[in-house]
């Protein structure tokens, strides 16, 4: 496991934990010493999937863009 100082750490810190994230923990020491490791939560190693994730679960029905305009435009009728 990669062992680095605090100020190595300091310095480098978010290419460190990027690699954590990607499989690679690492040890941070103070003067050679072991202090703590850094491991990836269980969160961080899922990719986070947004786009198209209903897909095949709902469906949008072709005149999506013109339900309730009736009730819409009586809505407006008479205004001025």
């Amino acid at each position: 496991m990669l062992q680095v100082n605090i100020h190595e750490a300091k310095t480098h810190l978010s290419a460190l934990i990027e690699d954590a994230t990607k499989g690679t923990p690492f040890v941070i020491a103070k003067s050679g010493k072991p202090m703590v490791t850094v491991l990836p939560c269980a969160d961080a190693q899922k990719p986070r999937k947004r786009i198209g994730f209903l897909k095949g679960k709902i469906t949008v029905p072709d005149d999506f863009d013109r339900m309730g305009g009736r009730e819409i435009a009586s809505s407006f009728q008479g205004m001025e």
